[in-house]
């Protein structure tokens, strides 16, 4: 029987709350109370201010999970009492200070990084990019659906960075996706070890939560088992 049964989902750049409708409904069938964020992909303060929203909408302690750039949201927001443990999902997992291009810069540039487009101070990706690299083990249906509803981020959130990591006080779990070619797969498992996560590895593209589904509800109901 899980400890916690609420868990609050926050999406990365490109996609929204419905990049985890699978993963929602198996949780919802299982009882659990599921709250997926909104991210405007503004600024970073922004995205905290929707995560918290959210918390706001729950009773009880819950999972917070992070992918991609939600991991950045999660690592600052996860600070909030509410959180028991965290979950990352082929996520940045900064430290104080850290910003994205700190985290990114040290690592090869992944073939998704050909296909950005930037336009007015936000960042696009083409439909070649989500097909070839961002969401590549997806039908073709799948990923012309993340393409034609993409968020665009902020080129702002690139130099964003957090205060306190959420990670050196709550347990975490890390999901690495060896295929990813939009995250360098090197970066998150060095991320993984250095925040002590729990870390399971997926055959996956960037979108784990879509192509994966499965596997990545089993590290939730770990992770609101275990905490």
């Amino acid at each position: 029987m899980s400890n916690v049964k609420n868990i609050v989902l926050v999406h990365g750049f490109w996609t929204d709350a419905s990049s985890y409708s699978e993963i929602i409904s198996v949780l919802l069938a299982e009882e659990y109370e599921v709250v997926a964020v909104q991210n405007p992909l503004t600024s970073l303060a922004d995205d905290v201010a929707a995560t918290k929203r959210a918390l706001g909408r729950i009773e009880g302690q819950c999972i917070l999970v992070g992918h991609s750039w939600g991991g950045m949201v999660i690592t600052e927001a996860g600070n909030d009492e509410r959180v028991s443990g965290l979950v990352y999902i082929a996520a940045l997992a900064p430290d104080a200070g850290e910003s994205m291009m700190d985290l990114l810069s040290k690592y090869e540039a992944p073939p998704a990084s050909q296909h950005f487009q930037e336009q007015e101070g936000f960042i696009w990706i083409s439909k070649q990019g989500v097909q070839k690299t961002f969401a590549s083990d997806l039908p073709l249906e799948q990923s012309a659906l993340i393409y034609a509803t993409q968020t665009a981020p902020s080129t702002s959130l690139l130099e964003a960075t957090i205060n306190l990591p959420a990670w050196k006080n709550k347990p975490s779990w890390y999901i690495v996706a060896s295929l990813d070619q939009a995250v360098s797969p090197n970066f998150q498992r060095d991320s993984a070890k250095r925040i002590g996560a729990t870390t399971v590895t997926v055959e996956s593209s960037h979108v784990a939560m879509m192509s994966h589904a499965k596997e990545v509800l089993d590290v939730i109901r770990e992770a609101a088992a275990d905490s």
